[in-house]
């Protein structure tokens, strides 16, 4: 038996084309244009900044060269001109890279162990920090935070957590002059 080639005779009959309806080109309009959500809200955010920047009350003797309005004006605006610029690149047809995602196997269960000690971690620290102080309270925050995650060297990481919350505390304490709690160690340090 020999093929026979489609013929009009021999295709099949096939469904009438759907007519598009005004409803469903706007669907579609903002399915193909979805990132301009993204942009709506930045322009919300921007405007909410600006608006509680500009009814900011601040006390003539509290400003300096740069008042406290400095910060959140140029972020509003900022956040505005992010805004417009990405409605731009949005509606001429750029379209924001889809996500690879990170490698790993959705099947494993998760590491409730982890989460579990690294709340248990924050949580002692924020118990610990009023009656043995920063210092102390940080490098076991630091200390159980690598144990948790998976770091293993007994003689290294206590030396390390206790290198990076004193140099967190003097930075904190001594050159930004956020004060921390010293504790025990307020006269030694």
């Amino acid at each position: 038996m020999t093929a026979q080639p489609n013929t009009p005779a021999n295709t099949p009959p096939s469904a009438p084309p759907k007519e598009e309806t005004s409803a469903s080109r706007g669907v579609s309009w903002l399915r193909e244009h979805s990132e301009l959500g993204v942009s709506l809200m930045l322009f919300v955010l921007g405007v909410l900044v600006l608006t509680d920047a500009l009814t900011m009350d601040v006390d003539i003797t509290q400003r300096g060269p740069v008042g406290p309005k400095t910060v959140p004006i140029v972020i509003g605006i900022g956040l505005l001109v992010l805004a417009v610029l990405l409605s731009l690149d949005v509606l001429r047809g750029g379209r924001g890279e889809s996500e690879t995602g990170e490698d790993i196997d959705l099947s494993e269960p998760s590491d409730w162990r982890t989460v579990l000690l690294l709340a248990g971690v924050f949580l002692g620290n924020a118990v610990l920090i009023g009656p043995l102080g920063f210092p102390i309270s940080g490098a076991l925050l630091f200390w159980g935070s690598a144990y948790a995650l998976g770091s293993r060297h007994p003689s290294r990481d206590p030396l390390i957590a206790a290198g990076l919350s004193l140099f967190t505390y003097f930075i904190f304490n001594n050159l930004l002059g956020v004060p921390l709690p010293g504790g025990p160690l307020m006269g030694v340090i």
